[in-house]
C-alpha cells in the first residue's frame, strides 16, 4: 500500500494498538489518488466513510440552485475528511469535498470501520478523539465568524493554516471567511500597507 506511516502515527497516537493489529486496521484502508478537481464526495450522496488526507488540499463546498458554491472548510495533509451528518445519520450529503490539488487519501467505509470497532475496541478512544476534533472546529467556526472580523479571521486563518495561499484560490478564502473577493483582497492590501 502507499506510504502510510503518517496515517500509522496519527492512529497509534491516538490508540494502543501493537504493530500487527495496526497492520490489519491498515489492511481496511482503501488508498486512492484524487486528481486536481476530482471530487471525493458528491453533494447529496451517502457519506459512507471518513478518509484521511496523506497528502494535498480538499476543500468542502455546498452548490446553491443559484450556481452559487460556499466554501465550508478545508482539509489538509494530516486532516480527517468527511460530511460527519451525512455519515452518522445515512443522510444525503450537504457539501463536495473537492481536491484543489493532486491529493493522496486512505479512505475507511463506514461498514470496514464497523468491523474494526468490533475487532479493536482500542480504536473507539480514536474516533471519539475525531468527533471531538470536528465538532470544536465547526464551534470555534460559528464563534468566529459571529464575534470576529474579517481581518482577524483571515489572520488566524493565515496563523492556523501557514501555507494555504499557496494552496488555496483567494476566492474559497474570501467564501469561507464569509467576504466578498474584493473585501478580501482590501484586507490582504491593508496588512501589506502595515
Amino acid at each position: 500500500m502507499q506510504n502510510s506511516e503518517a496515517l500509522k502515527k496519527e492512529i497509534l497516537g491516538n490508540c494502543s494498538l501493537t504493530e500487527r493489529q495496526w497492520e490489519e486496521c491498515l489492511c481496511s484502508f482503501t488508498y486512492r489518488k484524487l486528481r486536481a478537481g476530482e471530487l471525493l464526495l458528491n453533494q447529496g450522496d451517502v457519506a459512507h466513510f471518513v478518509a484521511y488526507v496523506q497528502s494535498g488540499v480538499l476543500v468542502y463546498y455546498r452548490s446553491m440552485e443559484t450556481g452559487d458554491d460556499y466554501t465550508t472548510d478545508f482539509g489538509f495533509s494530516g486532516d480527517w475528511v468527511c460530511d460527519m451528518y451525512s455519515r452518522l445519520n445515512s443522510r444525503p450529503a450537504s457539501i463536495n469535498i473537492k481536491a484543489l490539488e493532486d491529493s493522496d487519501v486512505f479512505i475507511l467505509y463506514q461498514s470496514e470501520l464497523e468491523k474494526l470497532l468490533v475487532r479493536f475496541p482500542a480504536l473507539e478512544k480514536m474516533i471519539r478523539i475525531l468527533t471531538e476534533r470536528a465538532f470544536l472546529k465547526l464551534l470555534h467556526q460559528s464563534l468566529h465568524l459571529q464575534i470576529i472580523d474579517a481581518k482577524e479571521r483571515y489572520l488566524k486563518l493565515l496563523e492556523e493554516n501557514p501555507g494555504i495561499l499557496q494552496k488555496v484560490p483567494l476566492y474559497h478564502i474570501a467564501n469561507y471567511l464569509g467576504i466578498a473577493p474584493k473585501s478580501l483582497s482590501r484586507i490582504r492590501k491593508e496588512i501589506a500597507g502595515e
